[in-house]
């Protein structure tokens, strides 16, 4: 009895682990700069508030609409290819067969196993073997724009509502330093969140997120205070 055994490797989570990633901590860092930036300007709690939903909704509709497009033009192309390939399969299957059996040479397999392994593989699955050994288009890093739509729309809001969140707990006169705190946490906890989910270190992953948030964080402050002091 043949046992088929499954490995989950790392790169099948790319897909959605990219755009989960970029969505929450940009709905993190964007919307809590906004509201420093609107805080420190010595607005109004129901100011502050009004500003960090309308950057959620704002930002969510974005990141979904621009993840859609991007990873659109990426699925575009490979449909593209894949096209060219069906294409010249059917005009001159032999180029073909000699061109993947001429893959395999590079990576070490000699010439007669190359063209056997080309020619079962194209029996198999022609198509599947040219984009995937000639294109390097693997079936767990197809583009699937929905998919990345939905998941960076979504992931936006969930990292964006908790800065909102916090406008509601904090008092009013210390707004823009609490959801700074606050916000750098959060960025922390998901770079390391992001980091162990991807293999990555997870001390790197940490350290770039927190730098970068507090960055902008910090220059938001400085104008909100700049133009708050001339209002």
């Amino acid at each position: 009895m043949i046992r088929h055994h499954h490995e989950k490797h790392l790169v099948q989570r790319i897909g959605w682990l990219r755009a989960a990633v970029l969505g929450a901590n940009d709905g993190i860092l964007s919307t809590a700069s906004l509201i420093v930036g609107v805080a420190s300007a010595e607005s109004n709690r129901s100011m502050v508030l009004l500003t960090g939903i309308a950057g959620l909704v704002a930002g969510a509709m974005s990141m979904g609409a621009g993840e859609y497009v991007s990873v659109s033009s990426q699925s575009d192309t490979e449909n593209a290819d894949r096209t060219r390939e069906l294409a010249e399969l059917k005009e001159d299957p032999e180029s073909e067969r000699r061109e993947l059996a001429a893959i395999y040479r590079t990576r070490g397999v000699d010439a007669e196993t190359a063209l056997k392994v080309a020619d079962q593989l194209m029996a198999h699955d022609a198509i599947g073997a040219h984009m995937r050994d000639e294109l390097g288009i693997h079936e767990a890093m197809v583009a699937r724009p929905i998919q990345a739509a939905l998941t960076s729309a979504a992931s936006f809001a969930v990292g964006a509502i908790l800065p909102v969140l916090s406008v509601l707990v904090f008092p009013e006169n210390r707004l823009a330093v609490a959801i700074t705190a606050v916000s750098l946490v959060l960025l922390a906890i998901l770079g390391a969140l992001g980091a162990r989910t991807g293999g990555a270190s997870i001390v790197r992953g940490v350290t770039r997120v927190v730098f970068w948030g507090a960055l902008a964080m910090g220059a938001s402050a400085g104008v909100g205070g700049l133009f708050g002091a001339h209002v």
